[in-house]
């Protein structure tokens, strides 16, 4: 039987990856004639994915202009990851006791291939896609739907100002977001609630120390 394709879904995944990664640069304009270019898709997948990041506050919708890419800020991120520090430790608390086995299943799978994926071949986005994935299973392992609200735009931002600031040690940096990711996985796969906390707080920690680093080199 094949599978619909939801293309709404999938022009979403393409522009989200290329603000990520920079393909549209931050500060630029895009018009829907222009993404649609760019992706080969229609314009109302366009126009509802351009919806679902405006909402994540990846894009500025000017009506009759088309979407600006907001600029990265350190500011913006400080501020991201007090919030996150908060809401991503609830949601790993009440993952911790709400995964289902097919889920811890598939957390200790995307520990692994996480692990795997810390020299940087393309960019960063395998690394990046399997990240995003880990915060979808976050969330949907915490059963709670008002958390996904919350979390989606603090996690997407989050992976955007890294990614955007791994600079000449990336590998490293890879591999220490690689690990700190693993430990709460795997500490979720063992029910352990206060060792997924802490994992978690450890997470935010250096992502905030990273922000800081990054103030220092700029």
């Amino acid at each position: 039987m094949s599978v619909k394709i939801n293309k709404s879904d999938m022009a979403y995944d393409r522009l989200e990856q290329m603000i990520t990664f920079q393909e549209l640069k931050p500060g630029s304009m895009m018009s829907e004639a222009e993404l649609m270019n760019m992706t080969g898709l229609g314009r109302t997948p366009i126009r509802e994915a351009l919806q679902r990041l405006a909402w994540e506050r990846m894009v500025e919708i000017h009506p009759r202009r088309g979407a600006i890419i907001p600029l990265i800020s350190v500011d913006v991120q400080i501020k991201l990851l007090e919030v996150r520090r908060a809401v991503e430790e609830q949601a790993v608390r009440l993952a911790s006791h709400r995964a289902s086995v097919e889920q811890k299943q598939a957390m200790l799978q995307l520990a692994e291939e996480l692990e795997g994926t810390t020299e940087d071949h393309d960019g960063g986005r395998t690394y990046g896609n399997l990240l995003k994935r880990i915060h979808e299973l976050l969330v949907l392992a915490a059963q709670n739907e008002y958390l996904e609200l919350a979390i989606a735009p603090l996690q997407g931002l989050s992976r955007r100002f890294w990614f955007a600031n791994l600079g000449q040690n990336r590998n490293i940096e890879l591999r220490t977001g690689a690990g700190l990711h693993a430990n709460i996985l795997r500490a979720i796969c063992h029910s352990d609630e206060n060792a997924a906390a802490t994992a978690s707080r450890a997470l935010n920690d250096y992502l905030t120390e990273f922000t800081y680093r990054t103030l220092r080199r700029s």
